[in-house]
């Protein structure tokens, strides 16, 4: 599917505005709302548009502890590589899950309330996953950008 001008613009407002009305979303981008409208759609149908979603604030609901882990598997072939997959979708505390060419097999995004939070996650779940060999961590400090939105700053 070809992308122009107009779809590149309706892209671009839903990746920070996602609630913006369809007529609104028009205006912006110069169109009427029947054109914009089904602009839209053909963006979803064809999977462009994967869904919406809310954004929330990690340190109001008390996960702003950030850790990233890099797992080394005992054992890459392709069995196991989908059983270590399937178990990493149930653990929702990690947000992002990378299969990385290098060093390592794995780079995970974990998200806990704190380090004792996330010393639980890595021993009862990260290191139980199938064929995990060595994780090492690293605490992020400051989420300087994230979700394509903008941060805080401090005290605002």
């Amino acid at each position: 599917m070809s992308i122009d001008q107009f779809d590149r613009k309706i892209l671009d407002i839903l990746a920070t505005e996602g609630r913006i009305s369809v007529t609104a979303l028009a205006g912006r981008i110069g169109l009427s709302k029947s054109p914009t409208q089904a602009r839209l759609k053909r963006l979803e149908d064809s999977g462009i548009i994967r869904g919406y979603r809310a954004l929330f604030d990690s340190i109001q609901l008390g996960r702003d502890h950030i850790t990233f882990v890099e797992v080394k598997l005992s054992d890459t072939r392709e069995t196991a590589l989908a059983q270590f997959n399937t178990g990493v979708l149930k653990i929702p505390e990690i947000e992002q899950c990378h299969m990385i060419a290098g060093t390592f097999d794995y780079l995970l995004k974990v998200r806990t309330s704190g380090m004792t939070g996330y010393r639980a996650v890595l021993a009862e779940k990260i290191s139980t996953l199938p064929h995990v060999a060595n994780t090492s961590t690293y605490v992020a400090m400051q989420a300087v950008k994230e979700e394509a939105v903008e941060p805080v700053a401090p005290g605002g």
